[in-house]
C-alpha cells in the first residue's frame, strides 16, 4: 500500500512538473495573473486598504503605489497577526507562524494560511516531479527518503496560532503527503532531542530496502547525519540485529512505545552491515544504502565548499537541489541533478529584481522576470499570499540563463553579509570560492572556516580560522596563507586594490579539532533550530571565534 501511494505522489509530481514547464513559455501571463490574483484575495484587508490594492490593475500601477519594504515594515503587523487580530495582511485566516532561525539576523515572524501552504506544496510537488525525471534518464530509481528535521512545534501565541520553524509546519501540515516519502515512521521526527531524532531516522532507515535518497536543508546537515552513521554504527548494527531501541538515547517514552510497535530484529541486515564495517572500517550512506539515488540540499550560496567532502561519504551520488525557498516565499525549482541554477518559481509569487547600479538608489527601478540579464546579479522581491508585498528579503541571486521564458537563478549571498577593512565588502561567496579552491590545491579537506577581522589593527587584517577534517594536516600552512591572499584578491577586485595599500596582510590561523562543533552548539543555544542552522563564513563580530583553542596562527609578512 504504501508503494502504491508513494507511485501515486510521485505519478501527481511529473504532472505538476509538465504544467510548470508548459507556464515557463509564458512567464510574464503567468506572474501577472499571479499578482492579479493576490491584489484581488488581499484587497480588503488592512493593508490593501492603506495601499489601495483594489485600484491597481497593472503591474506598472503596482510598482508605483506599493513601496520596497524591509521586514522591520511588516513586524508590527504580524505581531497583531499573533495576538489574534484577522484581515491585517492576507484575508485567509493565518494558521501558523514560522519563527525564522535568527542565524544571519533577527528572528521573524512569518504568517502561513493555507492558500501560502498551497504555493509551497505545489512547488515542493513539481521539483518532485523534475528529480524523478531526472533520476529516469540515468537509469537511477526514485524512491524513499531519509529525513531528520524536526515535527515538533515551538508553542502556541495567546491568540492559540502554533509556532515554529518553517520545516515543522510544513511537515505537520501536509503530515499525509510527506510521510509517503519517508524511509522511517513520522514518529520518528516527533523526538526532541536531535541526537536521538537522527539516531531513529537512521536506525529505521537502515531497515528499508527503498530507500534512495538523503534530503537536508543544507549540505553542512547531510555531513553531520552521514558522521553520526559513521560515529553510531556498532549500537545501530545491534539494535538492528536484537530488534532494539537503544536505551541510551534520550527519547520521550511515549515516542519509544509507538517506535518498538514498529520495530523489529533483522538479524541477517546486520549481519550484511556488521560485514561491511568490519572490511571498509567504517560505515557510510552509500556503504549502508547502495542504491541511494540522490542527495537533496541546497546549492549556491556556501554549499560548494562543503560538496567538496560529499564523495567521501557519497562517491559520485547527484545531488538535486531541490527549492530554493525561505519561510517568506519560494524562489526557484530545481529542473536536474548536479547543477546549481533553479527556474524561478513563476507560480509561487510576483518577482522583481533591482539590479546593482540600483542598490543604493531610494526608489530603485526594477525589472521583470524576463527582462534581467544573464551574468548579472540582482536583489529580489517577493509578492505572494503569504501578506508580503515587493518585500526585500535581502538575497541576491544571479542569473545563469533562461529555461524558455523564465529565468534560471543562483543564491549568491545575502546582502549585508559582507566584511570590509575598508570599503572593499568581501562577501560569503568570495570566501567560500577561495577556501574551496584552497581545499582543493593543498588536497586537504576542512571541517568548516571562518572568516573574521583582527581587532587591534587599523585597517583591520583579515583573519582567516580553519579546522582541519580528523585524520588530516596541513603541512605547509605558509603556502596555504599566501594562497589565500592570492586567490581572495583574484576573486575580489576591490580587496585587491586596497591590498596594495592600506589593509595589512592576512593571518591563518588552525583551530584545534571539535572547535566549529563548539560553535555550531553555541548557535544552538540561541534557540536556532538545528535543521535549520545556517553557520556563518564571515562575521564582522571581532569575538565571534572568542574562547576557541588556536594550536597554530601564521602570519605574512607585512612586506608581502
Amino acid at each position: 500500500m504504501t508503494n502504491f501511494f508513494l507511485s501515486l505522489l510521485t505519478a501527481v509530481a511529473r504532472r505538476s512538473k509538465a504544467n510548470f514547464v508548459k507556464k515557463t513559455h509564458h512567464t510574464i501571463a503567468v506572474q501577472e495573473q499571479f499578482l492579479n490574483s493576490v491584489l484581488l484575495a488581499h484587497q480588503d484587508t488592512e493593508w490593501g486598504r492603506k495601499y489601495g490594492l483594489k485600484e491597481i490593475k497593472t503591474i506598472d500601477q503596482f510598482r508605483e503605489r506599493m513601496p520596497i519594504l524591509p521586514y522591520s515594515s511588516y513586524e508590527p503587523y504580524t505581531e497583531r497577526i499573533a495576538k489574534g487580530e484577522t484581515n491585517i495582511l492576507t484575508a485567509d485566516p493565518v494558521v501558523y507562524l514560522t519563527l525564522t532561525s535568527g542565524s544571519t539576523g533577527k528572528k521573524k515572524l512569518i504568517p502561513t494560511t493555507r492558500r501560502s501552504q498551497n504555493s509551497f506544496r505545489k512547488a515542493t510537488l513539481t521539483s518532485i516531479g523534475f528529480l524523478s525525471e531526472a533520476l529516469s534518464r540515468q537509469k537511477l530509481q526514485f524512491g524513499k527518503l531519509l529525513v531528520t528535521n524536526s515535527v515538533q512545534a515551538w508553542g502556541r501565541t495567546s491568540s492559540g496560532i502554533e509556532y515554529g520553524p518553517s520545516s515543522a509546519g510544513t511537515l505537520r501540515m501536509d503530515k499525509s503527503i510527506y510521510k509517503q516519502f519517508f524511509a522511517h515512521p513520522y514518529e520518528t521526527l516527533q523526538a526532541g532531542d536531535s541526537l536521538a531524532r537522527h539516531y531513529l531516522c537512521l536506525l529505521f532507515a537502515l531497515r528499508e530496502p527503498g530507500m534512495r535518497g538523503m534530503i537536508a536543508n543544507f549540505p553542512m546537515l547531510i555531513l553531520r547525519t552521514a558522521n553520526y552513521l559513521e560515529l553510531y554504527a556498532e549500537d545501530l548494527i545491534r539494535d538492528v540485529e536484537k530488534g532494539t531501541i537503544a536505551p541510551w538515547l534520550e527519547l520521550e517514552p511515549e515516542i519509544r512505545v509507538r517506535l518498538e510497535k514498529q520495530w523489529s530484529a533483522s538479524p541477517n541486515q546486520a549481519a550484511q552491515l556488521r560485514s561491511i564495517l568490519k572490511s571498509e572500517g567504517h560505515l557510510t550512506p552509500k556503504l549502508a544504502w547502495p542504491e541511494m539515488s540522490s542527495i537533496t540540499t541546497a546549492r549556491g550560496g556556501t554549499s560548494d565548499f562543503y560538496f567538496e567532502r560529499f564523495p567521501a561519504y557519497f562517491k559520485d551520488t547527484p545531488i538535486f537541489g531541490g527549492a530554493y525557498s525561505s519561510a517568506e516565499g519560494m524562489f526557484g525549482i530545481y529542473p536536474d541533478v548536479n547543477q546549481d541554477a533553479s527556474i524561478l518559481a513563476i507560480e509561487s509569487s510576483f518577482f522583481e529584481f533591482i539590479p546593482e547600479d540600483q542598490w543604493e538608489v531610494e526608489h530603485p527601478k526594477t525589472r521583470l522576470a524576463t527582462e534581467v540579464k544573464v551574468g548579472e546579479r540582482y536583489r529580489i522581491l517577493i509578492t505572494n499570499y503569504g501578506g508580503f508585498y515587493r518585500y526585500d528579503i535581502g538575497d541576491v541571486v544571479e542569473v545563469l540563463g533562461f529555461y524558455e521564458t523564465a529565468p534560471l537563478i543562483v543564491f549568491r549571498y545575502r546582502r549585508g553579509g559582507f566584511i570590509s577593512s575598508t570599503t572593499e565588502k568581501t562577501t560569503e561567496f568570495h570566501v567560500t570560492q577561495v577556501m574551496q579552491a584552497l581545499q582543493q590545491e593543498f588536497s586537504l579537506p576542512l571541517e568548516d572556516f571562518c572568516i573574521t577581522l583582527s581587532e587591534n589593527d587599523f585597517p583591520a587584517r583579515y583573519l582567516a580560522s580553519i579546522e582541519v577534517a580528523s585524520g588530516y594536516k596541513l603541512e605547509n600552512p605558509q603556502a596555504m596563507l599566501e594562497s589565500f591572499d592570492r586567490k581572495l584578491q583574484e576573486v575580489n577586485t576591490h580587496y585587491e586594490i586596497s591590498r596594495r595599500d592600506t589593509i595589512p596582510p592576512p593571518r591563518l590561523r588552525i583551530l584545534s579539532p571539535g572547535s566549529f562543533a563548539t560553535l555550531r552548539q553555541r548557535q544552538l543555544s540561541k534557540g536556532i533550530p538545528d535543521s535549520q542552522l545556517k553557520f556563518p563564513h564571515i562575521s564582522e563580530d571581532r569575538n565571534f571565534l572568542g574562547g576557541l583553542e588556536v594550536e597554530q596562527e601564521i602570519i605574512l609578512s607585512d612586506l608581502a
